[in-house]
Parts: C-alpha cells; sequence; structure tokens
C-alpha cells in the first residue's frame, strides 16, 4: 500500500498509519525485517526526491512567481511532515519496555540519520539555494529545521538505550560506527547553526564511542573525529577572543556580551574536555592524529597573550580563559607525553614551522620540560635522548633551536609571569629569563642518566652560528657548573681551555668559547684556579693562544697579579729573541703574513697598552691618541672603533700629566663625540656605555659637556642614564620590523647551515700555505701598487706643466724595464 501510493501526504499518512497503529503491537524482533526493511528505504528514497525538487527550483523563486512560491512551500511542508512522522517512528521504539538490541532496529538509525543530515545541510546551505528569496520561505526552513532537532533529539535517546551484544555481528558493528560517523559529518554542518545542539551531539558522540569502545575501536575514523575536535575547538575559542576584544575596544560590559563570552569559554572547555576524554580512551590509534594535536596547541598559543600577535583582551577575560579552558588543554599534553609518536614530533629536528609557529612552540617545549619531573625516569631518559634513525633531538636540543628562532620576541621583549616558586607572587620575566629559569629548574631534577646528553648538547649549541643559541647554552651551563661540584666545573674548564687553544683565530666559535671560559674561570675555586695554572703555565709560549683570551680580573688576586707578570716578562723575552735572532726579516715576514690587517695590528697593540697603561709616558700617551684620531673616522672598520672605545674607558681611571693635558683631553672629547653619533647600533651602545663608565671614573669633568656637542646626542645620553626608550615605531611596526629581519638572518643561517653540511666545520688548525710564496705575493702587490700610484701622480704633474728634458730619457729606460719584466713574468 505505501509503495503503490504515488501522492506525498498520502505516502506520509500510510506511513504515520503503519508506526501507530501496527508498530505497538509488532514484535521488537520483528520490526527490522516486517516495518523497517521495508518502509525506510522507500521513505528516505522520497525524501531526497522532495529535497532535489526543492532544491532544482529554488533559484527561480522571486515574489512575482506566486505559483512556484506556492509549490514549494507546500514541499517544504511535506518534508517537515516526513521528519515529523519519522519522529513519531523512532519515539514509538523508544516506548518498548526493556532494552533494545542493535540488531532489531538496524535499518532505523541509518536511513534517519541519512534523512536528518539531508535536511540540516539544506537549512545550512539555504542563503545560496534560495538566492537572497530567502525571506519567502523562512518560516517552514525554520519549522523544517526545529523538526529535524526534535528527531536528532529522539534517535540519540533511542541509541542510547541501545545495546550492541560482545557478540555482535561485524555487519552490526559495521552498522554503529557508520552511526557515530554520520552523526560527526551532521555535527561538521550545524557547527555554525546551533551551539547547544552541536554540544550535545559531539557530547552524544563521545559517549557511544566509550560505550561501545572495544566493538568499534578498530574501525572508527579516529582521526577525523580528533580533527573535527580540534577544528571545533579552535573555533570556539576564536570566538571567545573577538568577544573578548570588542568588549575591551569598546570599554563596555555588557550583560549580554559578557554572558556570550561566558557560554563560549564553557563551550570551549566542553570541546577540550571531550577531546582530553577521547584521546585517553583510543591514545594507541591516534598516532595520524599527533600533528592535528600539535596544531591546535600552537593555534592556540599563537592567538593568546602573551604572542606578539594576540588580540588585545583584558587581564580579567585572559584569567577566565586560562582557568576554565587551558588548563584542561595543559591535562591532554601530559598525557601525549607518555605517546611516543607525539615525542617524535614535538621532538623532530626538521620542524617546518611557519614563523608564527616558532613562539608557540618554544612554549611547548617549556611547558613539557616542566612536565617532564612528572614522568618515570625511563620516559624522561626517553625525552632527553636523541636518536638518529627517526631524526629525533633531546629536549634539550629542540628547546635551544627553537629559542634561536624566536628573535622578534627575544627583542621586543615578550615578557611572561611566572611563579618561581611556590605560594609566591607572579613574577614578570622577559622570554629570555622563562626559558632560561625553566630548562635550568630541571637541571636540578635531572636523572642522573641524562647528564651527558645535556653536556653535549650544550657544547654543541656553544660552537653553533647563532648567537642567541650560543648565550642561552652558555647561561645554562654556567648554572650547572653553580650547581654542580668543584671538580665537575674544573673539568669543563680544562675541556673549554683545550678548544681555545687549538681553535683557529679565525673561527666565529672561538667568540663563543672565549666568553664561557671566562665565565666558568670566575665559578672556580681557589685550589682548580692554581691547577689551571700549572695546566697552562702562562710562561710557555704554546700556552699564548689559550691566555689571550683570559680575563684575569676572573683570578684571584694574588693570582692574575702573578699570571700578568708571567705573560710580560714571556712576551719581552719573545721580542728579545725575536731582535736577537739572525732570521730576524724572514721572522718579521712571518708575523706580518700571520697578521696581514692593520687594523687587527692596531687593535691588539691597544689591548696590550691596556696593562701598562699608567706607566706609558706622557708623549707616548699623545702620539697613541693622535694615531687612534686618524684612525677612527665615521667609515673606519668596527673592530678600530670598539677597541678606541675600551681604550678610552681605561683613560678615565689615570691622571693624565699637565704638559699633554690639553691635547689629550681634547683628543678624548672629539672621539667621544664622533661615537657617540655612531647610525651603527651596536657602536653606539658600546659607546653610551664607555663614555657613562668614563664619566664616572674621570676627574676632569670639562671633558664631559666638550663630549656632548649636539641636542641629539645630549637627549640619547640622559635617556640612556634614566633608562628611557626612545621610541620611534609602535609596537605592531616594531614587531613587523623585527619579523623582517629575522627572515633575513634564516635565510643566512639556512646558507650557512648548508655549507657546513657540504663541508663539516673543524676546530682543527687549517694546514698552512708555504711561507714564502705568500709573502713574495704580498710584496709584490705592494710594489706594483707603489708603480702604478707614481705613474699616476706624473700624470697628472705633467697636465698643464713644461716637460723637463731629461724625462723622456728616463721614460724609455722604465719602459725598457717594464718589457723585460713582462718578458720574465711570460716564461714563470
Amino acid at each position: 500500500m505505501f509503495q503503490c501510493s504515488s501522492n506525498c501526504k498520502e505516502k506520509i499518512r500510510v506511513f504515520k498509519i503503519v508506526t501507530e497503529m501496527f508498530m505497538p503491537h509488532i514484535s521488537v524482533l520483528e520490526l527490522e525485517q516486517d516495518v523497517f526493511f521495508q518502509l525506510l528505504p522507500q521513505a528516505v528514497k522520497h525524501f531526497h526526491s522532495l529535497l532535489f525538487e526543492v532544491s532544482s527550483q529554488a533559484s527561480q523563486l522571486s515574489s512575482q512567481t506566486t505559483e512556484l512560491r506556492n509549490t514549494l512551500r507546500n514541499i517544504l511542508q511535506d518534508m517537515a511532515e516526513w521528519l515529523e512522522a519519522l519522529t513519531a517512528c523512532v519515539r514509538c521504539v523508544c516506548s518498548i519496555e526493556g532494552s533494545v538490541t542493535f540488531e532489531n532496529i538496524q535499518s532505523l538509525p541509518s536511513s534517519v540519520l541519512q534523512v536528518l543530515l539531508a535536511a540540516f545541510t539544506h537549512c545550512k546551505d539555504s542563503d545560496s539555494v534560495y538566492s537572497g528569496r530567502l525571506h519567502l520561505v523562512s518560516d517552514l526552513l525554520q519549522a523544517l529545521f526545529k523538526e529535524a532537532v526534535s528527531l536528532e533529539k529522539q534517535l540519540m535517546e533511542l541509541l542510547d538505550r541501545t545495546t550492541l551484544s560482545a557478540s555482535a555481528s561485524a555487519s552490526e558493528i559495521t552498522g554503529m560506527v557508520s552511526v557515530i560517523h554520520t552523526f560527526l559529518n551532521i555535527c561538521s554542518v550545524f557547527s555554525k547553526m546551533d551551539h547547544a545542539l552541536h554540544a550535545n551531539t559531539w557530547k552524544f558522540i563521545i559517549k557511544q564511542t566509550l560505550k561501545h569502545n572495544t566493538l568499534v575501536k578498530s574501525q572508527l575514523r579516529h582521526d577525523d573525529i580528533v580533527s573535527s575536535l580540534c577544528d571545533d575547538i579552535l573555533l570556539s575559542f576564536q570566538s571567545c577572543l573577538h568577544l573578548a576584544e570588542h568588549m575591551k575596544l569598546t570599554g563596555t560590559q555588557e550583560s549580554t556580551d559578557q554572558r556570550l563570552f561566558q557560554k563560549t569559554v564553557k563551550l570551549c572547555r566542553f570541546f577540550a574536555n571531550s577531546l582530553v576524554h577521547y584521546t585517553k580512551e583510543f591514545m594507541q590509534f591516534l598516532a595520524g592524529s599527533c600533528v592535528c594535536l600539535h596544531q591546535l596547541y600552537l593555534q592556540i598559543q599563537s592567538l593568546f597573550p602573551p604572542s606578539p600577535s594576540a588580540r588585545s583582551i583584558s587581564e580579567v577575560h585572559k584569567n577566565e580563559i586560562s582557568n576554565a579552558f587551558l588548563v584542561v588543554l595543559d591535562s591532554l599534553l601530559l598525557q601525549l607525553l607518555n605517546f611516543r609518536p607525539f615525542m617524535e614530533l614535538v621532538l623532530s629536528e626538521f620542524q617546518d614551522l611557519p614563523p608564527e609557529h616558532h613562539f608557540p612552540h618554544c612554549l611547548l617545549l617549556i611547558n613539557i620540560v616542566n612536565k617532564l619531573p612528572s614522568l618515570p625516569e625511563e620516559l624522561q631518559i626517553l625525552w632527553c635522548s636523541s636518536s638518529k634513525s627517526s631524526e629525533r633531538v633531546s629536549i634539550f636540543k629542540a628547546v635551544i633551536q627553537s629559542f634561536a628562532r624566536c628573535s622578534p620576541e627575544i627583542a621586543l621583549p615578550v615578557v611572561l609571569q611566572d611563579e618561581l616558586e611556590s605560594g609566591q607572587n607572579r613574577l614578570d620575566l622577559t622570554f629570555y629569563q622563562y626559558v632560561c629559569t625553566h630548562l635550568c629548574a630541571y637541571i636540578v631534577l635531572l636523572p642522573p642518566g641524562c647528564f651527558a646528553e645535556l653536556e653535549h648538547t650544550l657544547l654543541n649549541a656553544v660552537l653553533r652560528h647563532r648567537m642567541l643559541e650560543s648565550l642561552l647554552a652558555i647561561d645554562v651551563w654556567c648554572f650547572l657548573a653553580r650547581y654542580g661540584t668543584a671538580e665537575l666545573c674544573a673539568h669543563h674548564v680544562k675541556i673549554i681551555a683545550f678548544l681555545v687553544k687549538s681553535s683557529p683565530s679565525n673561527a666565529y666559535q672561538l667568540a663563543h668559547l672565549t666568553v664561557l671560559l671566562r665565565r666558568l674561570l670566575f665559578l672556580m675555586d681557589d685550589d682548580n684556579q692554581v691547577g689551571f695554572i700549572k695546566l697552562f703555565p702562562p710562561t710557555q709560549a704554546e700556552n699564548f693562544a689559550l691566555w689571550k683570551h683570559v680575563s684575569l680580573s676572573s683570578l684571584r688576586s694574588a693570582l692574575g697579579s702573578q699570571v700578568a707578570t708571567d705573560l710580560f716578562t714571556a712576551a719581552l723575552s719573545q721580542c728579545r729573541n725575536l731582535l736577537k735572532g739572525k732570521c730576524t726579516l724572514d721572522d718579521i715576514k712571518q708575523l706580518i703574513s700571520e697578521q696581514p690587517s692593520l687594523v687587527e695590528m692596531i687593535c691588539l697593540f691597544l689591548d696590550l697598552l691596556a696593562f701598562v697603561i699608567k706607566q706609558v709616558e706622557p708623549v707616548i700617551l699623545q702620539q697613541v691618541l693622535s694615531l687612534i684620531s686618524s684612525l677612527c673616522r665615521e667609515d673606519s672598520a668596527s673592530r678600530i672603533k670598539l677597541a678606541t672605545l675600551d681604550f678610552l674607558l681605561l683613560l678615565g681611571r689615570i691622571i693624565i700629566p699637565q704638559e699633554v693635558q690639553v691635547a689629550v683631553l681634547s683628543k678624548i672629547s672629539g672621539l667621544f663625540s664622533m661615537l657617540l653619533a655612531d647610525k651603527t647600533w651596536i657602536i653606539k651602545q658600546h659607546a653610551l656605555e664607555a663614555f657613562t663608565q668614563f664619566a664616572e671614573a674621570t676627574s676632569y669633568e670639562e671633558i664631559v659637556p666638550q663630549s656632548l656637542n649636539s641636542e641629539q646626542t645630549k637627549n640619547h645620553v640622559v635617556c640612556f642614564l634614566n633608562k628611557n626608550i626612545l621610541l620611534t615605531e609602535d609596537d605592531n611596526r616594531r614587531f613587523q620590523r623585527l619579523q623582517d629581519e629575522k627572515q633575513v638572518l634564516e635565510t643566512f643561517f639556512g646558507k650557512t647551515t648548508q655549507k657546513h653540511k657540504e663541508g663539516p666545520v673543524c676546530l682543527e688548525p687549517c694546514a698552512k700555505r708555504p711561507r714564502q710564496a705568500t709573502v713574495i705575493d704580498e710584496e709584490l702587490g705592494t710594489h706594483i701598487e707603489a708603480a702604478e700610484k707614481s705613474l699616476s701622480s706624473i700624470q697628472s704633474l705633467l697636465q698643464g706643466s713644461p716637460v723637463p728634458h731629461w724625462l723622456p730619457e728616463r721614460l724609455s729606460s722604465i719602459e725598457s724595464l717594464l718589457t723585460k719584466l713582462q718578458k720574465t713574468a711570460g716564461t714563470v
């Protein structure tokens, strides 16, 4: 009878008669075969035909097409009646006493879900389907949506009562999996339509997956479920931030906006809790979801303070989101720490992350570091060790490398609040301090088996070309030296000293190693400092390469004085031996070939002069300053300027003899005036520091105003003394500039890294070329250059002047000499 009915109304009437009059009297065991299997496929087919009819004609709808409007309204009304009839059918099954097995109603959920998915999709796409004429059918669409919601609630109630026995057949299990997946599809349809309905549907999905865990776990699309949850979490979180930002910008705290904000925060928390429950239950199947979970954390952190790209929200709203939502994500992270695929992903050596995710990734790693002490020791060792086969690095290396990619956040600097000790007030820490503090805190609790990896990582980081990696590693290393035993510190100093001694002078790693060596020497006790001096005697020439990098102030006063005396004595002895030797000329040529740059020689000269500045004669001091003034110009090398500033700083601590006082003080003020106005920021910063210390120490106060010969320089010095920042750009522009600078640095470091891969950097000294050839080349070049200059000068003199009678003969001689030289050079 149902199949023979051609009229839509008639079909619906017959379906209602069957469900209301006959179904209550049919055994639950016979419902599937006698009713559902026969009627429901036809009902679904007819509903889809109605939907197709509406969709195909809706674009032609207008206020003038009265007949079409009435037709479409009638069809929408029929669709709503179909949903009402299906709701009655499901309600009838729910009224059956006792439990209902999925086997007895298998066709019902799948058929109803097909209709629901089609109905919700039509409502969602109604704007585009009806081409701007939505107001002509909006009342019926609302009724359709309302009936669909009622039908879904009724179906969820039925499925909550439905059981799936442990001996269920493969088709039953597949059917239940299909039901869960269809509900997942429905979720994605109305995610932006109705928050309450969306949350209830997710609640049902999670409940069903947990209820039938043992049967369905191997067939569920776990990656799709996790991905959908992550998308909904992110969408809700963005809504929270948008509302919070709107309230801060408008300065209003309207009850409507605030209530909506609180509801959205609760929705975020609900989705996050759902994700926590799901991952806890199905962790073994989520290897493919690790990327999605990682991205979720990064995206949330990039949108939330203290990220520089975060929205501007009030402190109250920030705390509310943190306490209600982010704490749940924290518990999710704790679960994931036990999951090997997540660890492999997070610690992957090659993290191809966009620039905006570098800072969140570093925060994630520090969060992991904070949680590692709560893990079993074998898991901690796994996180702290590297693996070449899986390209996994240790957590220490991951943190240091990730930190170095956050140069804009370090430069701003980004400020984070942290509770250093339990119960204390939260303190404001710069991003650098935050990372360094948390790394050091974990070192205190580090399992003994991880120390070798830590030392290896720190040494490699110190030798890296990225300065930020080296600085962080040096700070952490110094903490390790202070926290560890005196013997450990002495052992580290010994290793670093041998590396410094054997490093080529032009290796960039040498600068990093010498900084570390100087700081570690300060931490050595007296006995170990004595042992260090005995191991590397300053009286031996082979140790000069080491001692020239050692700050004698790091040694105890008596030891420092003795080492200074030994070094000076040994240096004088070397000079005397050089002058007394039979091969003085060759030795000088060798010295010149090793120090080809005049700049390098002058800088070394100024460094040496610092040791004997108080014994220098007045005339020599005046001559030195005249030499510096002639060399230190605006376009001079930065090395000269920095060495000059270090030398000027020393002059503030001496008494200048009366006979040269005027000349010397004028030179000093002139040099300071030029260097304080330098356009290179590092020179300017060094100049401000040196001038400030010079002004505090010197007894010649008149030199201070003489050095400040412009208002701009005065303002910069005053701001430096008051620790005020001269702001010439807002935070957004500054951050954008830092991001642009970062891109330039990343390109440079990428090329450098590639170059090191092609040819590994070795700290062993390079093989020397034959010295004689180098000296000859340099001498020939010098003479040729001098000849070219002389000939050019002659040409200039001849312009507009009479030619001397003897000149043609001399030029002929020179021409003959040049011809002979050409022939000689051609035969070599």
